[in-house]
């Protein structure tokens, strides 16, 4: 699907990004050939290769789930920054 100047407008605005109306044809080029660089990626041979977690083969240690200091809510209060009874309190965050 190649990118036209409707489209680059489009991701601007949904991006919050101002774009000049002289900037639009360079940013139309330089996206369609990202594009067309990302088909060639289809043309890669990946039938055989698995997917990847991490570059290094090995096995997540696992540690038992224990609780460990829940059953003491003072120690579990005693690194709160600020606290209201046995709430934490956070900075109100949306209005």
């Amino acid at each position: 699907m190649p990118v036209d100047s409707k489209m680059v407008r489009r991701i601007a605005r949904l991006a919050r990004i101002k774009v000049s109306e002289e900037d639009v044809p360079r940013l139309e080029g330089e996206l369609n050939a990202i594009l067309k660089w990302i088909e060639m990626l289809d043309e890669v041979d990946t039938s055989n290769a698995e997917p990847l977690t991490s570059m290094v083969r090995m096995q997540m240690k696992m540690r038992e789930d224990v609780v460990t200091a829940g059953q003491d809510p003072d120690a579990v209060m005693a690194d709160a920054p600020t606290k209201d009874d046995s709430f934490y309190v956070v900075p109100k965050v949306v209005e």
